[in-house]
């Protein structure tokens, strides 16, 4: 442009100029064509905001007095009209405190003042203390009239017949605008226009130009990424050449495809706010929260309010923590790799270069998502070596305390979750039990989960049902289980846990259920889930398999020791001597009831045999396949005898360090010999009922139901319908015992049979001593066919092994009885006492024979054949005091 010489004309002169004359003379428009083709010359040339106001000036100030001028320009999408070009040099609003909002403001082009304009044909002029009394007035009018100025000439400047702008000229006086100023600012109002184009034709081409290589920079520096760092470097490049920027998050849609978390943001904001900081990037924010889905669905960049998006209800905690650390506003791109939704940039910005803003999402999305293919490629090695890895574990697992690190392990690095329950079915296919879990995920909700542990869980359960019935990972909703029942104790568990969903799968081998395990998680990926999973359900069969080879081996040892003691301390069936009436009897009972299931009571004094019928009945039932299993309830401490008859689970008690299988289940389709049946305590035969009446038990420190299938052969010595008498036995398991009572005969009332038991243990101490003693005397007949024998057959046997031993010759002419003489007025009186006063002076008699000795070698519980716990226990109930026999 030509170089502009500016005049020196005062406010007088450029208005006496053409008031001195006629404002229509040939003179004026002489003065005002030249004005108008000087302009037109000078406004080809103008490309800058700066330049035209400048020209104007210039121009128009040599001829007629004004304060100011600006230029509005119309933004069709808002439907308003903003400050374009200023006069920087004049205007004297620069120092009115509303200056720096006026000039990015927008105003409505509905209002009467501007309506007003657009409808003239050319220049109008308003008083402006008139104009900001009218309603809806804009707020610059009222900022110039504070400001000194009195009145305002509009002009609309259109292309293409279409107003596109407006020139806003402004005085301090009311009668500046003449009908010849306003006829020169008509005239040239066409050249102001193409003016005004020219300058935003080249703005944009300057824009653009700038946009172009903020672009190509953003490309380059985001082509060369190859890690998520170098993303984050090549993003706060790109976004900070963006002008007015004040920081910025993006946050990626996570896998859940309901929640998104910061993936990266600009760590040179909130330094005084790292604690909040550090909660709002670790926290998943949902995406349906009223914002973070409308700029997903968005198609352009959103610009919003913080404080009216809190006004309007969003809850987000983002908004919140915007508002603190200053960010008013802030715009919102959504991020997309085709039709797929990557995250949301938000950028602490005013104003939205939406073309540009376009372009550099768009390099960030691709840049995104390469990094996220990579990211994840990556993430599926690592999970694919972990997976290795466990399957490497898992194949040398051999026991429960190897598998829960394996699982521990798996769950923490490959899912970021802990174990919540790993349930197991029990043999019988319908009850559960309770076989694994991670403490420290339910510490805080202890007593909670030690009901839900508690309780009962079998395949009918609603959950286990739903768990079993699919193939999939089952995936239960927290809220949605409350809002279907407020009270489900399971939901609310999950719930005080703190999380949002139950992940739970069946495991199974083939196509056999075993068990089901649970996770609680915000998300978890159900296919990695299934793939640990399906190892951890072989891994399970193995353990349990190997559970069951011990537990047998542990029978098979303990069935062993069983028959072992047999061999070494009990007769064969076809061993029992006995030819007399009373032996006779107990025959006909024994061949009745062996072969059936029923329960047989036992009774007789101490030394009749009691064992050798019960097992003699035992290999003459259907269940002779199997051992005769036997328990002596008097020489089990009162604490013991439930865990040796139901046996007992690992930790069930201290010193409780592995399973224990009991008595019961040991017999499960055999016999369980019950010895001594009397001195069971009344607790233990509450127990022992329930298993008799019920077919059931459960272990101590166990949940589970097993069921048993067991003949009971009860023996006692008491007389137990008097022990219900006086409340020391249960009436109900009495009744329960006594279905098929068999009483043995005292020795001393089988007379018959005493000389042919006395041969039969003559001809086993034979073999056991290597003697060769062939026959009794008639002596030491008379004599064992006189004595009494309160310690019955036992008693018998152990007099003739003393006597084998103590022969000289080949035959035995002496025998050691404790009473020698036979029939004596003694033992008359003797057969007049009752059993318990003739057992008692028996032991007594015993006792002193052995000094007092009561275990061990030569002690009365070896000379007796009976433990020593039971004869202490005799001892305790027959009132025989160290003084009875010392």
């Amino acid at each position: 442009m030509g170089k502009l010489i500016k005049p020196e004309v005062n406010r007088n002169q450029a208005t006496s100029f053409f008031l001195n004359e006629a404002e229509f003379s040939i003179d004026y428009y002489k003065r005002e064509r030249q004005v108008i083709l000087q302009l037109s010359e000078d406004i080809t040339q103008i490309h800058e905001k700066a330049d035209l106001m400048t020209l104007l000036s210039l121009r128009i100030k040599s001829f007629f007095y004004y304060v100011h001028a600006i230029v509005t320009i119309i933004d069709e999408s808002d439907h308003v009209y903003r400050p374009f070009i200023l006069d920087p040099v004049s205007s004297p609003l620069k120092d009115h405190p509303d200056y720096p909002v006026l000039i990015k403001t927008g105003f409505e082009l509905d209002e009467p003042f501007i309506t007003k304009v657009m409808a003239a044909d050319g220049p109008v002029s308003f008083r402006l203390d008139e104009l900001i009394l009218q309603p809806k007035s804009p707020s610059f009018l009222r900022v110039n009239y504070e400001c000194g100025m009195k009145a305002i000439l509009m002009t609309p400047l259109k292309s293409n017949a279409r107003t596109v702008a407006f020139l806003h000229v402004y005085s301090d006086s009311e009668d500046s605008f003449t009908p010849a100023f306003r006829s020169l600012i008509k005239g040239i109002a066409p050249q102001i226009s193409n003016a005004v184009s020219n300058v935003i034709r080249n703005e944009l081409i300057v824009q653009k130009e700038e946009n172009n290589k903020i672009l190509l920079d953003a490309s380059y520096d985001l082509s060369g990424v190859r890690s998520r760092e170098d993303l984050a470097v090549a993003i706060d490049n790109s976004l900070k050449r963006l002008k007015a920027m004040s920081g910025y998050v993006i946050r990626k849609v996570n896998d859940d495809r309901q929640t998104m978390s910061a993936y990266i943001y600009d760590n040179t904001i909130c330094i005084q706010e790292n604690e909040d900081l550090s909660d709002i990037l670790n926290f998943k924010f949902p995406i349906d929260d009223g914002l973070q889905n409308r700029v997903l669905a968005s198609p352009i960049p959103i610009l919003i309010n913080v404080d009216s998006e809190i006004e309007r209800g969003v809850r987000a905690e983002y908004l919140s923590f915007w508002k603190r650390i200053g960010f008013r506003k802030m715009v919102g791109v959504a991020l997309r790799n085709g039709d797929s939704a990557l995250g949301i940039l938000w950028l602490g910005i005013d104003d939205i270069n939406l073309t540009l803003l376009k372009g550099i999402c768009s390099q960030i999305s691709i840049a995104m998502a390469n990094i996220m293919v990579n990211d994840e490629l990556v993430r599926k090695q690592e999970e694919q070596q972990l997976l290795l890895d466990f399957c490497d574990d898992i194949a040398g697992v051999r026991t429960k305390s190897d598998l829960r690190v394996a699982i521990f392990n798996v769950f923490e690095k490959l899912l970021n979750t802990k174990l919540a329950m790993l349930n197991l079915l029990e043999d019988d296919g319908i009850t559960f039990r309770h076989y694994m879990w991670d403490e420290t995920l339910f510490e805080k909700v202890k007593t909670s989960f030690d009901e839900r542990m508690e309780a009962r869980l079998d395949i009918h359960e609603n959950y286990t049902t739903k768990v079993l019935n699919s193939g999939d990972v089952v995936i239960f909703s927290v809220e949605e289980e409350l809002r279907l029942d407020a009270n489900n104790p399971y939901a609310l568990l999950w719930e005080k846990v703190g999380f949002k969903y139950a992940y739970a799968t069946a495991l199974r081998v083939g196509n056999t259920d075993i068990g089901t395990l649970w996770l609680l998680s915000d998300y978890i990926n159900p296919e990695l889930v299934k793939g640990i999973c399906a190892q951890i359900s072989v891994a399970c069969a193995n353990i349990r398999a190997n559970e069951r080879i011990l537990a047998y081996k542990r029978i098979l040892e303990t069935e062993n020791e069983l028959l072992k003691e047999q061999m070494r301390t009990i007769y064969n069936f076809e061993e029992i001597i006995g030819t007399g009436d009373a032996m006779q009897k107990v025959y006909e009972l024994m061949s009745m009831v062996a072969e059936s299931h029923s329960t047989v009571l036992l009774t007789g004094e101490t030394g009749t045999g009691k064992e050798l019928i019960a097992r003699a009945i035992h290999n003459a039932s259907s269940r002779k396949s199997k051992v005769m299993v036997k328990v002596n309830c008097a020489a089990l401490p009162a604490n013991l005898i439930e865990s040796e008859l139901f046996g007992h689970e690992k930790g069930a008690f201290t010193g409780a360090l592995e399973r224990r299988i009991g008595k019961f289940e040991m017999a499960n389709n055999s016999t369980l010999f019950l010895d001594e049946i009397g001195e069971m305590t009344l607790d233990a035969q509450v127990k022992l009922l329930r298993v008799l009446q019920e077919k059931e038990l459960e272990r101590i420190g166990g949940t589970t139901t097993i069921k048993v299938n067991v003949r009971i052969i009860a023996a006692t010595n008491r007389n137990l319908a008097n022990e219900v008498n006086e409340g020391r036995f249960r009436s109900d398991l009495f009744y329960r015992l006594n279905v098929f009572p068999i009483h043995l005969p005292p020795l001393r009332d089988r007379r018959p049979d005493i000389v042919l038991l006395a041969q039969f243990f003559l001809d086993r101490y034979n073999k056991n001593t290597g003697k060769n003693i062939k026959a009794l005397s008639a002596k030491v007949v008379k004599e064992l066919n006189g004595y009494s024998w309160p310690g019955n057959v036992r008693e018998l046997e152990h007099v003739i092994e003393r006597s084998v031993l103590m022969a000289t010759d080949s035959v035995i002419r002496e025998i050691y009885l404790p009473v020698k003489n036979t029939e004596t007025a003694g033992e008359a009186n003797m057969a007049n006492r009752t059993l318990e006063q003739v057992e008692r002076a028996y032991i007594i008699d015993t006792l002193k024979r052995c000094a007092g000795k009561l275990a061990g070698p030569g002690g009365a519980a070896a000379y007796l054949d009976v433990p020593s716990t039971t004869l202490h226990s005799k001892l305790k109930k027959l009132r025989i005091e160290k003084k009875d026999y010392f």
